[in-house]
């Protein structure tokens, strides 16, 4: 899986190039540009999204619940951690998560494999 993720990360880049890696490894693509407020990791913020894995495997959507959701931007994994806090109220980017920055070698059993990348697309809705 973490070769394929490593895969995933050179062709993405490749193939979109206003995306940018951070630092840390994350992708992070912005689609729409927020014009809102910008959260921080103490925000509790109310997303839509759609979470894949690098072979278009969908392992969880709000998007396909019809439904946002609302979390503390603290509590969820360190990808979006980083890549929500890049985003504005109003705009939709995609977060490629390498491995180490979603739930490491591990993964989350059953839907995520140890090592994966994960693929997502949000859309930042509110920040509380």
């Amino acid at each position: 899986e973490i070769k394929k993720g490593e895969d995933y990360k050179v062709k993405y880049l490749l193939s979109n190039p206003k995306a940018v890696q951070t630092s840390s490894g994350l992708i992070y693509n912005e689609i729409i540009a927020g014009t809102g407020a910008q959260p921080n990791v103490n925000n509790v913020v109310e997303v839509h999204y759609h979470g894949t894995l690098t072979d278009g495997t969908v392992f969880d959507s709000s998007v396909d619940r019809g439904e946002p959701i609302k979390f503390p931007l603290k509590n969820v994994i360190k990808g979006w951690q980083e890549g929500v806090a890049l985003m504005r109220v109003g705009g939709k980017a995609t977060l490629v998560v390498p491995y180490d920055l979603a739930y490491g070698e591990n993964g989350s059993p059953p839907t995520i494999p140890g090592g994966a990348t994960l693929i997502f697309e949000v859309q930042l809705l509110n920040v509380a």
